[in-house]
């Protein structure tokens, strides 16, 4: 069965709109410090996370979607304090995280036990959560300067990597969504050939020089994140097939969202380690 999310014209809508919000995203996030300083960007992470929330919530409604949708806010909030009051010079570094996630699960499962029976889909709803709760976390890692970049030189940021490479994917999709890598899901392999070089390229000019070394740096930076982005993108298109292929309508806002914003909370794990290697 073929559902309205997955028609041709709403797939190629979905795609050019995720690439624009995700393209939106990153640049915001890299230039916010620049105009308004540091709670520029945090003001900008923020929404990110509240809009992400929302619209996995929307795509999958899962059962006991406010309580999860309360619980992913608040962990969302305690993670950005954590991240935004680090000491960069030394002190506890992103594991402290931890301290979010660790005690938002143990919630999570109280949640379920206050939820009215006949309690639907439990297991769902706390895989939801888990994810949701995971993802607001890795978001609030984009306020480390390593990971979002540093004020002075936005146009260096990783991110713009990492978005480059998920918006060239998306588009690329929009276009010619073949060879398909799953029934049902809209993503082919253009799509990671396409995030792939897009990635390579930024993170080559973002390099600067023709030296050999930093080419090469230039060169692995590309690669890597491509490849990060290019399979956090398609895990999120799996998901969204997932749910479409149960007969349940999903908003193409909503969709849109997921895609675009799902993937780069994927990535800011990724950005973090290449930093630190």
């Amino acid at each position: 069965m073929t559902t309205a999310l997955q028609t041709p014209a709403a797939t190629r809508g979905r795609h050019v709109a995720a690439a624009a919000a995700v393209a939106l995203a990153a640049a915001a996030l890299a230039w916010a410090p620049e105009a308004g300083g540091e709670a520029a960007r945090l003001g900008v992470v923020l929404v990110l996370q509240a809009a992400l929330v929302a619209a996995w919530v929307l795509a999958v409604a899962p059962a006991g979607a406010r309580g999860a949708a309360a619980l992913a806010l608040a962990a969302a909030v305690a993670a950005d304090l954590l991240a935004a009051s680090a000491d960069p010079t030394g002190g506890p570094g992103p594991g402290v995280l931890l301290v979010v996630a660790g005690p938002a699960l143990v919630v999570a499962v109280v949640h379920q036990m206050l939820r009215r029976p006949p309690r639907a889909d439990v297991v769902g709803s706390l895989g939801t959560v888990a994810l949701l709760v995971a993802a607001v976390c890795a978001l609030a890692l984009l306020l480390l300067p390593e990971v979002a970049g540093d004020a002075a030189s936005p146009a260096a940021s990783p991110l713009l990597v990492a978005g480059a490479a998920l918006a060239a994917g998306h588009l690329a999709d929009a276009l010619v969504p073949r060879p398909a890598v799953a029934d049902g899901v809209p993503r082919g392999g253009l799509g990671v050939l396409a995030a792939l070089a897009a990635a390579v390229a930024v993170a080559l000019a973002e390099t600067g020089t023709a030296e050999t070394v930093d080419v090469l740096a230039g060169l692995t930076t590309g690669l890597v994140v491509g490849l990060v982005a290019a399979l956090a993108g398609m895990t999120s298109s799996f998901a969204l097939a997932d749910t479409a292929a149960s007969g349940r309508r999903v908003p193409a806002a909503a969709a849109a969202g997921v895609e675009a914003l799902l993937p780069l909370a994927v990535c800011a794990p990724a950005l973090l380690a290449l930093a630190v290697v």
